[in-house]
């Protein structure tokens, strides 16, 4: 079923089946390829700490965390490949919300999550030898508790309007997020959610690039080079992951808020809704790009756990070729 919000342009059918072909051939295989790639190197985070770290520290508690919501986030894709392989006909509506929910829960989550781990890094430059309340482990679990329930607060109106639709569309069809209502009242909690969700996160993160590097700046010539050097490390770290939701969210939360301003716009020509809405759909996978990038940061902002991951495929690879050559 093509869009419900889909109109001629200009009498010409090239343009009507601009985003059905987007939905169809770029979506569907882009979620499935995110999937992929997002569910293994998730994976590894989300097994391997628990196997390779006997002592946590406040930044694995957080790091964890994230991959947690990432590969929650990538297995609601699947389902979304599907439904848009099969032009978004829906069979069960309380997926649809689900799926939605989940989605958007963790999305949100991961930003958090990595702000989180921006402020913890900044805090260790700041009390090198952990002697700080907030680096304890323990203050970790219970900051990344009150997380989890805030993001969760933040969704229950997505699930009212997810479940509104739903009803209108008599459970056949399961509507992107910026389809579910065309309405004042849900424009303004798109953005609140962008500004809460999204851009206070981001400013946390170049905030804290910012105080790293200003720390680094005055004292770095009261260490030694080999130290210095190794405070540099997440500087870099924390503002390729600013730079990184920057790039990746910006084009995705702006789109959203255009696209569902823009049937409420009496003068806009189909055209131009049109095409709002393939841009819209352009940057949809964008969005959710992040947790096929974020397992990059665990072995980059934890040293000690790569060498440990590392250590532990040596070992199963000298028990695999030893079984091997005894059978």
């Amino acid at each position: 079923m093509r869009s419900t919000f889909m109109k001629p342009c200009a009498q010409d059918d090239s343009y009507t089946e601009l985003t059905f072909t987007l939905r169809k051939y770029y979506l569907c295989p882009m979620y499935a390829l995110e999937f992929t790639l997002g569910f293994l190197g998730n994976l590894v985070v989300v097994l391997g700490y628990p196997l390779c770290l006997q002592e946590w520290r406040s930044t694995n508690v957080y790091l964890y965390n994230l991959a947690v919501s990432d590969i929650i986030c990538v297995c609601a894709l699947p389902r979304l490949s599907y439904l848009y392989a099969n032009d978004m006909t829906e069979t069960s509506p309380v997926s649809c919300v689900l799926n939605r929910y989940i989605l958007f829960v963790n999305m949100y989550a991961s930003v958090l999550f990595m702000a989180l781990v921006s402020l913890d890094r900044y805090m260790l430059l700041r009390y090198p030898f952990h002697n700080h309340i907030l680096l304890r482990a323990r203050v970790a679990v219970l900051a990344s508790i009150f997380t989890w329930v805030l993001v969760n607060i933040e969704m229950t109106p997505l699930v009212y309007y997810a479940i509104r639709d739903s009803i209108r569309m008599n459970g056949t069809v399961c509507h992107d997020f910026a389809s579910l209502s065309r309405s004042w009242d849900f424009l303004g909690y798109s953005l609140g959610l962008t500004v809460v969700g999204y851009i206070l996160p981001l400013v946390v993160l170049f905030w804290s690039s910012q105080k790293i590097a200003a720390m680094l700046k005055t004292q770095e010539e009261a260490f030694q080079q080999q130290l210095a050097t190794s405070f540099r490390r997440p500087l870099r770290v924390v503002r390729a992951a600013a730079y990184m939701f920057l790039l990746l969210y910006l084009p995705y939360h702006i789109m959203r808020n255009v696209e569902i301003l823009s049937p409420m716009l009496a003068g806009l020509s189909d055209c131009t809704r049109i095409h709002i809405e393939a841009v819209y759909i352009v940057t949809r996978p964008m969005a959710y790009a992040h947790s096929v990038i974020n397992p990059i940061f665990y072995v980059l902002m934890t040293v000690r756990f790569r060498d440990l991951l590392l250590a532990r495929f040596q070992q199963l690879k000298r028990v695999t070729r030893s079984f091997i050559q005894t059978s």
